[in-house]
């Protein structure tokens, strides 16, 4: 039940990241906001990582450094690369059209790679579920979507799906705390990101109070409780069963674009309902057990 809530909380962080941050990149750029957001979590992240999993940091670095580096490659830089820049170019709600791709992303790569299997009525769940997203991105006309012309930014939101999958997978699969595990990529990020500081200015004079505001949210929410509640949830359930739970992005972002002042009809809170339904049916059989895989290096 824990790992549920932590689900939840996660994808409802990162929902406010989607919107938040199509408008913070405006004045700080994809670059300059994942430096800034990961290097404040980083500030957060070491000392709680200390205080709660008494890490050995030297043994953990030196036996699982390649695994971690590969963690924050794909999951603190690829991903928030791709999706600030899909922002520039997409709306939060196209975007969170083809996140909902996510979930089968997962299921197939762990599939190819952890050998992982879903029950039928896991299958039937995330059908389920992907079909209320879709529903509430459509209004109602789930046939629309096969004709939208997908842009620059809907092309580099699919590629964060694959990015994000990997990036679950190692999760999954690497005997290290989550909180530390965390603590550790986003270091070895932070170590490649810092370089291209001096070829990237800061494009803005200043930043302003909604700006900081945004940045500030950034930074805790998706930045550090979402990445601890998603990394401990997957260690329990597997990343092929926390991926459903991508779904309630697209979901979290139409409450928070309504709540802003934006329009919420009632086929989206139709289409709500049926994701959460959806996500219930999905996790509710105990998942598979998979086949241990050493990707230490």
């Amino acid at each position: 039940m824990r790992e549920k809530l932590f689900l939840v909380l996660a994808n409802l962080f990162w929902a406010g990241n989607y919107v938040i941050g199509k408008s913070v990149i405006a004045e700080t750029g994809p670059f300059w906001l994942t430096l800034i957001r990961w290097c404040a979590a980083f500030i957060v992240l070491a000392p709680v990582s200390y205080w709660l999993e008494r890490p050995r940091y030297q043994d953990i670095i030196k036996q699982y450094w390649l695994p971690l580096a590969a963690a924050g490659i794909l999951g603190v830089i690829g991903y928030n690369l791709l999706l600030y820049g899909a922002l520039a170019y997409t709306s939060p709600m196209n975007a969170a059209i083809v996140n909902s791709l996510n979930p089968a992303i997962i299921v197939v790569l762990s599939y190819a790679l952890l050998r992982e299997r879903l029950s039928k009525t896991n299958i039937a769940g995330f059908l389920l579920s992907l079909a209320g997203v879709l529903f509430i991105l459509t209004d109602g006309h789930i046939a629309h979507v096969f004709r939208m012309n997908y842009n620059r930014g809907d092309l580099m939101m699919l590629a964060a799906g694959v990015v994000w999958a990997l990036y679950s997978i190692i999760g999954k699969k690497l005997p290290v705390p989550p909180i530390t595990a965390t603590t550790c990529s986003v270091f070895f990020s932070l170590l490649l990101l810092w370089p291209f500081a001096f070829f990237y200015p800061f494009p803005a004079d200043h930043i302003s109070a909604a700006g900081l505001a945004g940045l500030v949210y950034i930074c805790l929410f998706p930045s550090i409780l979402s990445f601890l509640f998603w990394n401990i949830s997957v260690q329990k359930v597997g990343p092929s069963h926390a991926g459903v739970y991508l779904n309630l992005i697209a979901v979290f972002a139409a409450v928070i674009t309504f709540l802003l002042g934006g329009a919420l009809s009632v086929l989206q809170l139709a289409g709500g309902a049926i994701v959460l339904f959806g996500v219930y049916l999905a996790t509710k059989v105990p998942k598979v057990k998979t086949e241990q895989v050493d990707i230490a290096g």
